[in-house]
């Protein structure tokens, strides 16, 4: 009974949603910059490759201060973002790692939306953005046979971060 459920759903839900693969080209806010990004079906939340993460205190907001290579260029971008929270992420190993979150425009084909991000050194993993299940929701699905299947479609200059 439940196969059943699941087959007649899946159709209906797949008119309104893009359907995408897991390895795709995604632009990051205002700065401009496309990056490789794995669609992590497995992840609840999204996490990006970020060097020299700062945080500091203006005007009584706390805010994160971070850098960003430009894959073009090989280039450090620096952007502010005000801080929403830190999340403790479970680590492979077990431990803990605390992580400052912020929210960033992504644009994934002609998707655009506001996520959060969590920070985070990716040096060690393939792809510099790992887009989680929180910005999918509602928007994308992931055909894993897929990858590349689109380019950043939307405009996210003179966004608010």
């Amino acid at each position: 009974m439940w196969a059943s459920f699941a087959l007649h759903a899946t159709p209906m839900q797949v008119e309104s949603k893009n359907v995408l693969g897991w390895i795709e080209q995604v632009r990051v806010s205002a700065a401009g910059l496309t990056l490789e990004a794995k669609l992590d079906t497995g992840a609840d939340t999204s996490s990006l490759h970020a060097r020299n993460i700062r945080g500091f205190k203006r005007k009584g907001v706390r805010m994160v201060r971070f850098e960003i290579e430009n894959p073009e260029n090989g280039e450090l971008v620096e952007l502010e973002r005000k801080r929403i929270r830190t999340v403790r992420i479970r680590e492979h190993d077990g431990s803990y790692q605390r992580r400052p979150v912020v929210e960033m425009w992504v644009c994934l084909g002609a998707v655009k939306k506001r996520v959060e991000v969590n920070l985070v050194d990716r040096s060690r993993f393939n792809y510099p953005f790992l887009i989680g299940r929180s910005a999918m929701h509602g928007d994308i699905l992931v055909d894993p046979d897929q990858s590349y299947t689109v380019s950043p479609d939307c405009d996210l200059a003179g966004l608010n971060p």
